[in-house]
This record gives structure tokens, C-alpha cells and sequence, in this order.
């Protein structure tokens, strides 16, 4: 919809710089609404693709700080705040922060908050997760404003926490020993779904005091949903089941595995215990314009973001002494390194677009050739040579075994590797300017593992890669130099 469409006070969306949060606020800028878009730390919003299109308050929830500013003249408010990774305590940080969103809302005069809470049956037996995502939205309500509770089980897309538990538990284990809560039944959604309930509820006033539960298609075990996962990625699982094995040390057992630690694991599991599934059909009724996915189609489009993947530039940003900051997250293992150069942009970009062909890749060269051997013994590309001098670089030019992606000339490059993989990887350069009057080489490796052999081919050869990739990156301040001076 154009956005000159859209008339009335900025919708509030808190929570921004979280997964559902975010893509919200994009949801809502792309449909023609005024954002104002919450975060603890106004910085952390800076680099978003949609930044420059809302407005931006820096507020805490959980004191208390900002909140009058930033429900200034807000009419509609989305609340998105959990605290489960602040420890045991979550629960209490959780009614804290809703009492007070509450409270100032209702004295900044709100007309309604928008919450999306957890399904699950009222009862003693729920965990202590879902019940404090129940309870926030009763606490939400005692300020005396208009509230719209969803409730959703698992949210099926890349950076929810529950799918990435699934994802990465079927990525690296190909027997999994399955506990019960593994066999309890629940209700995913797919992020898209998801979204197109909270933005229809600005405009679906029948909404407004409401409990809404929302789910997708299929009512799916976790562990069908697992095996679900696999026959999308192509792989083969299988579930030995065990009579008992508690979410305490399940909890332990994914910390092992993945990248989610024990803290946000447990509480995620313990929800697994109780059936999360739809009971009331209102959402139905409320939105029939909702065509609902059903689960392979809501993996299929998680799963897109390992196909081009991108990495959100104010997401950890790297320290600048050149050392390398790993990330490992939404199925990628990241390796970045930055540092500051005096020597002007045209010479940054010049050093890192003339990589490969005649100049080579400035760090351990006969590495890069037996990796092409190998590779061409393998039937890959092998070791082609650049077709394109480096000033006339364009999408879809050939780099030896890599192929340009995409180019921002003058400031960005981004390959994709064509070699054999057990899995898919990507290497970009890119210039940032912070504004000290020198530029930030920022050098990016990207890997997206497919299964248990993806992930022991990055372990196995990390060692050498971490090398190569720390002397291209001091090599590429070298020769940019060098250009500098005209050698």
C-alpha cells in the first residue's frame, strides 16, 4: 500500500532491534504507516534497512526511563519485550517492565497495546515460560488500556529462538535421542503468518480487548517438526526415544550442540512439556484474509536467507584492531575483522577488487591453488582465472572459484563461492566511514554448514582459514597503501 495512504499518529513498536520486532517495523514502514521504533539504545537502530524511514526513542521498559517520550502521542503501541535470557528471574523482570509500559501508556493517553504472548492452557501444569508470557499480558491490562493478546507457539523463520534450537539440533545430530517433550504436540506459525496478524490488527477494530490464538496449518510434534526440517534441507534423521532425560539437562545437551545457551534452552523446553495448539477459532474469523503456510512452505522461506545471506553491519560490530569476531547464528558461522586505514577509498576498493586472477589472493597463494586442485579433481569449478580487470568488475563476473554477487563500486564486494562445499560461503570487503576521517576496512567470511559434514569441514579447516583470512586482511591495508603512494 503507498504510504501517503496512511494518515494518524506514529504506531509504536518496542522491541525493534529483536526478530520479530524488527521485522515488524518493516512490515508496518512498507504499509504506509508512521513508526516510531523503541530500543534501549537508539545506536542499535542505526544501521537497519529502514532507518531512515521512522522515528527513533531510546527507552527502557524495565526502569522505566523513556517511556513517556516515547509513548508521545502514540495511539497504538506494539509491546515485543520478553526477558527470558536475564536468568531464573525473567518472569519478575517481565511483569515489571508490562506494569510500567502499562502505566505510562495509560497516561500518555494510548488507545491500545498490541502483545504477542505464548498458546497454552491456563492451568498449574504450564511451564514457567508460557505462563509468564500469559501473565505480562494480564499485567499489560491492569493499567486499564485496550489490549489485543495474541498467543502463538513456535515461530517458524530465521533468528526465532525456538525454530533455531530445531534448526541447529537437525543441522549437527543425525540420531537424536528424544525425550517425551519431543512427542508433545504444538502449533508453529510461520513468521509471514505471524506478522500478518499483528499489522491486521491496527485496522481490525473487533480485535481490540481480546485473547486471539494463532497458529499455522498443522498441528506437528516437535520431533515431526524436526524431521519436517530435514526432508526440506535434504537430510536424513532419525529419533531414538528415552524415557526420561529432564528439560535441566536437555538444556545442557543443546548448549553442547549450538550456539543457544543453557539459560535460554531450558525455559524453551520446559514450554515444550505442555501442548501448544489453537483451541479457539476466532483468529480465523477475525482474518480470513490470512492464508495460512503450512510447515515445509514456512521452513522453505526460512531457510532463503542461507541462499544470499546478509549481515546486519550494527549486529556485534567487530572490534577494529583487525581480530576476528565470530558469529554463529540463523544457520551461518560468521568471521569478521575490520581496522581503520588512512589510505582513501578509491585505494581500498582497488586493493580488495583486484583479489584472484594475475595478483592472487595476497595470503598463502598455493593454498588457494590445491584447494582449486582438489576441487577440480572433485568435478568443481577449479581455479579459473578473473575474466574482468578489477575496474570493470560487474554481477556474475568470475573470480577463480568464485563468482561477484554483488558490487557497490567504490565501496562493497561481495563473492560467492562456486567450489564444492558441504555447504555454501561468501567472502565481502566493504568501506565504513565513522566518521574520524579514516575508512574501516571491513572484511566478512561467510559459511552456511550443511548438516554434521558441513560443520566438522568448517572445524577441521578453521585453522588455516583464520590465518589466510588474517594475513589477506593486513596484506589489503598493505597494498592499499601502496596504491596510496602509486607502487
Amino acid at each position: 500500500m503507498n504510504k501517503s495512504v496512511r494518515k494518524g499518529p506514529p504506531v509504536l513498536v518496542t522491541g525493534a532491534t529483536g526478530y520479530i520486532g524488527g521485522r515488524l517495523v518493516g512490515r508496518l514502514v512498507a504499509e504506509g504507516y508512521l513508526v516510531r521504533a523503541m530500543a534501549r539504545d537508539a545506536d542499535d537502530l542505526a544501521h537497519r534497512d529502514w532507518s531512515d524511514q521512522v522515528q527513533v526513542a531510546a527507552a527502557d521498559a524495565l526502569s522505566g526511563e523513556g517511556l513517556p517520550a516515547a509513548l508521545d502521542g502514540v495511539e497504538a503501541a506494539y509491546y515485543l519485550i520478553h526477558s527470558m535470557s536475564a536468568g531464573s528471574d525473567f518472569h519478575q523482570k517481565d511483569l515489571q517492565a508490562a506494569r510500567n509500559f502499562g502505566q505510562a501508556a495509560k497516561h500518555a493517553g494510548v488507545r491500545r497495546i498490541i502483545y504477542l504472548g505464548a498458546l497454552g492452557q491456563d492451568d498449574p501444569s504450564l511451564s514457567p515460560h508460557l505462563a509468564s508470557r500469559q501473565a505480562t499480558g494480564s499485567a499489560l491490562r491492569q493499567a486499564g488500556v485496550s489490549v489485543t493478546e495474541f498467543r502463538a507457539a513456535v515461530v517458524v523463520g530465521a533468528g526465532s529462538l525456538s525454530f533455531e534450537m530445531l534448526r541447529y539440533l537437525t543441522e549437527h545430530i543425525p540420531l537424536m535421542i528424544c525425550p517425551r517433550w519431543v512427542y508433545t504436540r504444538t502449533q508453529p506459525i510461520a513468521i509471514d503468518n505471524c506478522l500478518d496478524y499483528l499489522a491486521g490488527a491496527l485496522e481490525q477494530q473487533q480485535s481490540i480487548d481480546r485473547v486471539i490464538e494463532i497458529g499455522g496449518e498443522q498441528v506437528l510434534t516437535y520431533g515431526e517438526m524436526m524431521t519436517g526440517y530435514a526432508r526440506v534441507r535434504g537430510l536424513r534423521r532419525w529419533l531414538l526415544p528415552v524415557p526420561v532425560l529432564t528439560p535441566r539437562l536437555s538444556s545442557y545437551w543443546v548448549h553442547l550442540v549450538t550456539p543457544i545457551s543453557a539459560v535460554i534452552a531450558q525455559p524453551l523446553i520446559e514450554g515444550l512439556r505442555s501442548e501448544v495448539i489453537v483451541r479457539d477459532p476466532s483468529a480465523r474469523q477475525l482474518f480470513p484474509e490470512v492464508e495460512l503456510l503450512d510447515y515445509a512452505t514456512a521452513v522453505k522461506h526460512a531457510l532463503q536467507e542461507l541462499e544470499s545471506p546478509r549481515i546486519d553491519p550494527a549486529e556485534q560490530p567487530p572490534p577494529t584492531d583487525g581480530s576476528a569476531q565470530l558469529i554463529w547464528k540463523r544457520g551461518l558461522i560468521v568471521e569478521r575483522r575490520s581496522s581503520p586505514s588512512a589510505a582513501s577509498a578509491a585505494s581500498l576498493y582497488r586493493a580488495f577488487s583486484g583479489l584472484g586472477g594475475d595478483q592472487g589472493w595476497l595470503s598463502l597463494n598455493w593454498v588457494w591453488r590445491l584447494r582449486g586442485a582438489v576441487d577440480r579433481l572433485l568435478g568443481g569449478v577449479g581455479m579459473r582465472r578473473s575474466q574482468r580487470p578489477a575496474e570493470q568488475l560487474s554481477p556474475g563476473d568470475l573470480v577463480d572459484f568464485w563468482t561477484v554477487e554483488t558490487l557497490d563500486p567504490g565501496r562493497y564486494l561481495r563473492l560467492r563461492a562456486d567450489m564444492k562445499l558441504p555447504g555454501r560461503a561468501w567472502l565481502e570487503f566493504e568501506l565504513r566511514e565513522p566518521g574520524s576521517g579514516e575508512h574501516l576496512l571491513q572484511q566478512t567470511a561467510i559459511y552456511a554448514p550443511k548438516g554434521l559434514v558441513g560443520l566438522l569441514y568448517w572445524l577441521l579447516l578453521y585453522p588455516i582459514h583464520s590465518l589466510i583470512f588474517r594475513r589477506m586482511h593486513q596484506r589489503l591495508q598493505q597494498r592499499a597503501s601502496m596504491i596510496e603512494s602509486g607502487l
